[in-house]
């Protein structure tokens, strides 16, 4: 029955959404769409994929959901241009959504917009199997990588050891996520802003100026130490494998998955484990979300299957921490499954 009632429902949805277009356009036509349509974050995209898989096999006859990796920065963009079928219904982020872009997505119509936790994933650093055995903390990352550390000038450090003397003498070569990534984004929140924040004039600096603030502490050198990889974390394993002497920066998922040629580099003593991850004790720990718009609830066919999808997999034990998500706490993930039933919309007061 479930299947019939979904596939009935497909004509009159994507009506409902050419008039949901149509009135965030302005009157032009927005076209029809009969598939779900998601963007963002490569940390989270192959877990949106399972859930694809899962929601295909449960629904059959529902065509699969389009899940594209552009990062989360760029998917905020996409998903908050406008309501309709030539917008994303999901966008799949590896931090939280951003006060200005919630403010963007409500200039462009997008109003009533879900918030929902499906997961925790760690900022991993790795190193390959036969590596140096580099053991790091925020200040030392943050020292290495920083463009003007501490606002003294540019990073003249070229080895790690030139950063700090327990480090070996091998030269700094560190593979990350470009800036459209969430996991740049976290890279920039959870460790540099860290290790920037060691010197207490920085955090003066803060009270003082947010920009300079923001530009001294979260600005990555530009000098070829720091190596932008784009979206595809798989790369970075690659390269990780070929240069025994550089560092990777990933989701822990990534880690967790190539441990056969990685191993992890412990941040402030610190191991990235599924442990101290999903309990917050390691310092790259963060949470994952989808972000959904209301507005195309009833008018994309399964859709809300789809929520209910990700809902019931994100458990310990579930499919999706077999695939390498850490499983949120208990308490986050009841208000979360809340979010999917009741579908309450994010309150924009509460981001940053």
């Amino acid at each position: 029955m479930k299947k019939f009632a979904l596939l009935a429902a497909s004509s009159a949805a994507i009506f409902a959404l050419a008039a949901c277009g149509d009135q965030a356009g302005g009157g032009a036509s927005a076209g029809t769409r009969d598939q779900i349509r998601a963007v963002g974050s490569s940390t989270v995209y192959p877990f949106a994929t399972a859930v694809a898989e899962l929601f295909v096999q449960n629904n059959p006859g529902m065509k699969s959901p389009i899940i594209e990796s552009t990062g989360t920065g760029g998917g905020m963009k996409l998903f908050c241009a406008g309501v309709g079928a030539q917008h994303p219904d999901i966008e799949n982020a590896s931090r939280r959504m951003k006060k200005s872009e919630f403010d963007q997505c409500q200039a462009n119509g997008v109003k009533d917009i879900i918030e929902i936790q499906v997961g925790v994933d760690g900022l991993a650093f790795a190193e390959a199997k036969n590596g140096p055995g580099f053991k790091l903390t925020p200040k030392i990352v943050y020292e290495a990588l920083a463009a003007n550390p501490y606002g003294k000038g540019p990073n003249k450090a070229q080895t790690w050891k030139d950063v700090d003397p327990s480090l070996p003498a091998v030269a700094i070569s560190v593979f990350g996520p470009p800036s459209t990534s969430g996991t740049r984004d976290s890279l920039a929140e959870l460790i540099l802003e860290k290790g920037c924040q060691s010197d207490e004039a920085m955090k003066a600096l803060k009270e003082k100026d947010e920009d300079e603030y923001k530009a001294t502490c979260t600005r990555v050198r530009e000098d070829g130490k720091y190596v932008d990889s784009g979206e595809n974390d798989n790369l970075i394993v690659q390269k990780l494998a070929a240069n025994p002497n550089a560092v990777g920066v990933f989701g822990y998922s990534f880690l967790e998955e190539n441990l056969d040629s990685l191993k992890d580099i412990p941040l402030s003593g610190v191991q990235a484990t599924y442990d101290t991850v999903a309990k917050g004790e390691y310092p790259g720990a963060r949470p994952l979300y989808i972000y959904v718009k209301k507005a195309h609830m009833q008018a994309i066919p399964g859709l809300q299957a789809y929520l209910d999808a990700f809902a019931a997999n994100w458990g310990p034990g579930g499919a999706l921490t077999k695939r390498g998500m850490v499983a949120a706490t208990e308490e986050a993930r009841k208000a979360s499954a809340d979010a999917v039933k009741n579908l309450t919309p994010l309150d924009g007061s509460a981001l940053k």
